[in-house]
């Protein structure tokens, strides 16, 4: 587990829903409202774009350490910025990722059943920091992310977890409305991608987001 990383609000980004604000504008705001990770996700930008997009990120956050940024997917920017990464199960394999890495940055995982998250138990220990149970419910932000968990399915997997020494974060359909509910679960964070990006008031939001959970 990666010494520092508070996931209780995961912000993860999405550059058409922050618009016509930019990212970092977004990102900037909603730290200040309590948001205390940030996932930089932007599946139609080139990798020079999120190159570009996480360092952008990383600046508005230089006078937050406390705040770690976490890119999705990339890897290869993950290594360039030394941000952490998080992968997918159709992405590079885990084991893979932390051998590139080394053993400072966070890993995270999306998990979505039993069998998923018993395949990131099974690797060695220190492999994997994180698993994000994905969706609790559908959610138009990731329209592939498969059959919705439901409270009972987050609670069940989020128990493994972290009998298993890994932290567990929820996203997908997440709320101001639902996310004490989800908080309740036992899980170590909740993730909100619209309901932050999309926000009138970023800030506010995330306020709103973290009393409720």
């Amino acid at each position: 587990m990666r010494s520092g990383f508070d996931p209780r609000l995961y912000l993860v980004t999405d550059t058409a829903l922050c618009a016509p604000r930019s990212v970092p504008e977004v990102v900037a705001a909603a730290v200040a409202g309590g948001v205390t990770a940030v996932q930089v996700r932007d599946k139609t930008a080139g990798r020079r774009e999120l190159l570009a997009l996480t360092r952008a990120v990383q600046a508005v956050l230089a006078d937050r350490p406390d705040v770690q940024v976490v890119v999705d997917d990339a890897v290869d920017v993950a290594l360039l910025t030394g941000a952490g990464v998080h992968v997918g199960q159709q992405d590079l394999p885990a084991a893979e990722v932390r051998a590139l890495l080394g053993p400072g940055p966070l890993v995270g995982v999306s998990v979505g059943n039993t069998a998923e998250l018993a395949g990131v138990l099974a690797l060695p220990a220190g492999t994997v920091d994180l698993v994000g149970l994905s969706p609790v419910w559908s959610t138009p932000t990731k329209p592939d992310a498969g059959a919705g968990l439901g409270l009972d399915g987050v609670r069940t997997l989020a128990a493994a977890a972290r009998a298993g020494g890994l932290l567990a974060v929820a996203i997908g359909g997440i709320s101001a409305g639902n996310a004490a509910a989800v908080a309740a679960t036992g899980v170590d964070g909740i993730c909100v991608v619209s309901g932050i990006c999309a926000a009138a008031d970023p800030a506010a939001a995330a306020r709103t987001l973290r009393a409720a959970s």
